[in-house]
């Protein structure tokens, strides 16, 4: 049961994929707001670097190098969180690649690695912090899917099933936490991040890459979606926020 003490108290975030784009942005804003931010990301040099950028700016954060494929790295990114600040109050699951191609090019292994970061690493991460939350009696599960998993396209069928997987995901667990355990799932739209960096198609990174070079979101609007989630009241759960560039 949370208290109106627990509601003003700052928050504990762990963050997955937190040495780039959207992750980079989301520790920045909440840091600057006050919450602890735990940095996971495979990466360890740019991690040292937003640690230091956010403490240099008075916030407060911790990293580990962590791989979401790992079931062992992801308890320990919960289990940091834990030690450094004594609790956690939001888990943002965030890290994903988006090696995107026809169907009919088997790309098998780019399959694994979208099954592998873009499922599986969301399913570690409630496994690491759920048992966290139902101690603590309180909690909130943040998953970034896509507006892929909304609007299907030609080339991204595994990509928006994975990411179409995380709704369905997070909604079923939202139904069973019956309101211990908030969830929320953000559908970022074209993002201004590198993304495009685990495409081996050179004719669809090229076509990604003009789009995000004119008509993408700068990765601080999901952060600012990522916050407005986690600064409603503890009885409000925002389940759903997509969010679009307006072109």
């Amino acid at each position: 049961m949370t208290t109106a003490e627990d509601e003003r108290r700052p928050k504990v975030v762990a963050i997955t994929g937190a040495s780039s784009g959207i992750g980079e942005a989301t520790a920045l804003r909440l840091a600057a707001e006050g919450a602890g931010v735990v940095l996971g990301a495979r990466r360890e040099q740019p991690l040292k670097d937003l640690q230091a950028r956010i403490a240099e700016a008075g916030g407060q954060a911790a990293f580990v190098p962590t791989d979401v494929r790992s079931q062992q790295d992801m308890d320990r990114l919960v289990a940091l969180a834990c030690e450094r600040f004594g609790r956690l109050d939001v888990l943002v699951n965030n890290a994903g690649v988006m090696p995107i191609s026809p169907i009919a090019d088997l790309k098998v292994s780019e399959w694994d690695d979208m099954i592998d970061v873009n499922i599986r690493g969301v399913l570690y991460g409630i496994a690491a912090a759920l048992p966290v939350f139902q101690l603590q009696g309180a909690g909130h599960v943040i998953n970034l899917s896509s507006t892929a998993a909304l609007q299907l396209a030609p080339a991204m069928a595994v990509y928006a099933a994975a990411k179409q997987a995380v709704a369905t995901i997070s909604e079923g667990l939202r139904q069973e936490m019956g309101g211990a355990v908030r969830v929320t799932v953000v559908y970022p739209g074209m993002t201004d991040t590198n993304f495009a960096s685990t495409m081996t198609s050179p004719g669809l990174k090229a076509q990604l890459e003009q789009r995000r070079l004119t008509r993408s979101l700068p990765p601080d609007a999901i952060a600012r979606a990522i916050a407005y989630a986690i600064a409603a009241p503890q009885d409000v759960d925002v389940s759903q926020i997509v969010v679009r560039p307006t072109g």
